[in-house]
């Protein structure tokens, strides 16, 4: 369409030039004749003169016909142009409504992701998206020659909070514990609720069990902290089990058992922290069993 209207386009400047050497042509005959009028010349070469300019006349005639022809292609053109011009703009209408909707599913596809692989309660990553990253941590760990360290944390006489002072202030404790741990979580780490007052925390790469625990000491201290809750304030400690990788175990659900049970450990002992060790292995096995 665009093609047809360049082409009549220049069928109308190659008529425009015909005319424009037509107009010559009458203008030279024209002037011809004057000449030999007021030259007294006989009348034939005048008539001849006369003749001429009559067919550059019919010229000029037949080329504005073909002018009027290429007119009407132009015009016949352009409203083509235009109503080309009137589907492209409602084809990027469609197009600019399709985007919006597309955004507006992939906002939605987000949300249904972020509430699938986190804790309502917290905030915190669910169990299904540790249990993701801690596989994705053992494969690159496998790879690199890394160590990693699984905590498993409970909170000690939790339920106290919520058969005394009620659900919801246990739901505010829960929630200042999740963030007090988010802020001392690296980036690379992950802290996830395991559910009820239970907590999950992967380090990535630590660079030896000393650092692992002076870590867990600062998890305990922040977490230890006074909770304050309207006009009530709760006294909080964690329980911390720790297993190694790949010292205590090579796959996520070995780690994640053995840091349970050394965290049982610790509540026994009342030391607030323990490493797992094969002593505590009939323990972890018990409690697989049993979940």
């Amino acid at each position: 369409m665009l093609h047809a209207l360049d082409t009549a386009l220049d069928q109308s400047h190659e008529v425009k030039a015909e005319v424009e050497g037509c107009a010559d042509d009458l203008a030279s005959a024209n002037a011809l004749v004057k000449a030999r009028i007021a030259g007294g010349a006989s009348a034939l070469p005048a008539a001849q003169a006369l003749r001429n300019g009559l067919a550059v006349e019919r010229r000029v005639q037949s080329c504005a016909d073909d002018l009027q022809q290429v007119t009407d292609n132009l015009a016949h053109g352009v409203d083509e142009v235009k109503a080309v011009e009137q589907a492209l703009n409602r084809s990027r209408a469609a197009l600019a409504e399709s985007e919006a909707a597309l955004e507006v599913s992939r906002n939605a596809e987000r949300t249904a992701s972020q509430l699938a692989m986190h804790d309502q309660k917290t905030g915190l990553p669910n169990r299904t998206l540790f249990d993701d990253r801690l596989a994705q941590a053992i494969a690159g760990a496998e790879r690199h020659g890394w160590m990693l360290a699984v905590m498993f944390l409970d909170l000690d006489r939790f339920k106290l909070v919520n058969d005394t002072h009620g659900h919801a202030a246990g739901d505010c404790v829960l929630t200042v514990v999740a963030q007090r741990l988010m802020r001392n979580a690296r980036d690379e780490d992950t802290v996830c609720r395991n559910g009820g007052d239970e907590f999950l925390y992967l380090l990535i790469n630590p660079t030896g069990r000393k650092t692992v625990a002076r870590i867990a000491g600062l998890v305990r201290q922040a977490i230890e902290s006074p909770i304050d809750v309207g006009a009530l304030q709760f006294a909080i400690t964690p329980s911390i089990g720790i297993a190694l990788y790949p010292e205590h175990g090579m796959s996520g659900q070995t780690l994640i058992a053995h840091a349970d049970a050394a965290m049982y450990r610790a509540k026994q002992l009342r030391s607030h922290c323990e490493f797992f060790d094969p002593s505590m292995a009939s323990s972890a096995a018990s409690r697989q069993q049993a979940d």
